[in-house]
């Protein structure tokens, strides 16, 4: 490797909007997002349908499909 022209490989946190705090290796420093797999419906279990302006209803009117 070339001395000079690569970035600093480093230890940074990743801070989610829940509070949950990763610690992990990159070359950004103190990462912050929005989701992450302690709050996101895919890993929790915990599905829901955000309508918006009743898409979600006029969907299963279209196509006669019961809520579950």
């Amino acid at each position: 490797m070339k001395n000079g022209i690569h970035p600093n490989y480093g230890i940074t946190t990743v801070t989610c909007a829940c509070g949950n705090v990763i610690e992990t290796r990159s070359t950004a420093k103190d990462i912050k997002v929005e989701i992450c797999s302690a709050c996101h419906p895919f890993f929790t279990g915990k599905q829901k349908l955000v309508d918006t302006a009743g898409r979600i209803e006029r969907f299963r009117k279209k196509y006669n499909i019961k809520e579950t």
